[in-house]
């Protein structure tokens, strides 16, 4: 039974073409279609590659990488995958380069350090608390997703298929964020938080939403 259940893990939750809001205001010329097909892409791709290690024995990637590192490579997938979809729009080809995704031929090269001409994106498996390392002025978008942990073993948590929760996303402004502090010992980061203000823009300008959303 729990062989089971571990395959059943394996088999992300489709998208549902259903969940996506034709009133959401999407800037740059990208689409609800545009991220709908990001999105199926990874849940096919993350379906192969979970199917492949159980297959050989091995762990599912969700239950193995650590959260953030899996958070950011839900993001970076859906960097390039709206990149190939939307002609509009191309990935940011500066190193640590902000925002993520830039105006197609806006940029010498489609690269600059910093502007707030593009999207910033974001994966994260929480509805609110999202993080960025600078409050600043810039369209946000958020893909919540729902997976495994490292930690859910110990917890006698079983394993979760990965699915996509919902898509925020909306234009913010430096006032939406808010430093967090950290202690004198913490070895933190300095990160700044989207507040309240935010959050109402992000999800009152909700792109996407699971029919399973809880």
């Amino acid at each position: 039974m729990d062989d089971a259940i571990e395959k059943a893990a394996c088999s992300p939750e489709p998208v549902d073409p259903n969940g996506f809001n034709p009133e959401c205001d999407l800037p740059y010329g990208l689409t609800c279609d545009h991220i709908r097909q990001a999105m199926v892409e990874f849940t096919e791709f993350i379906g192969f590659i979970d199917t492949a290690l159980h297959g050989r024995d091995m762990p599912r990637l969700p239950s193995f990488l650590m959260p953030a590192n899996f958070s950011s490579m839900v993001g970076e997938f859906m960097h390039i995958g709206i990149e190939k979809h939307c002609p509009t729009l191309v990935k940011n080809r500066y190193h640590n380069g902000h925002p993520d995704l830039i105006p197609a031929g806006r940029f010498d090269g489609d690269a600059v350090q910093h502007s707030t001409e593009g999207i910033e994106i974001k994966a994260s498996r929480y509805e609110k608390g999202w993080q960025g390392h600078n409050a600043e002025d810039c369209w946000l978008m958020v893909f919540v997703f729902e997976s495994s942990r490292p930690s859910d073993r110990e917890k006698d948590v079983p394993p979760t298929p990965f699915r996509f929760v919902a898509v925020y996303g909306a234009k913010l402004l430096k006032d939406d964020w808010k430093f967090s502090g950290r202690s004198s010992t913490s070895r933190r980061t300095i990160t700044a938080s989207v507040i309240d203000s935010g959050y109402a823009k992000m999800t009152s300008n909700w792109i996407y939403r699971s029919p399973q959303k809880s």
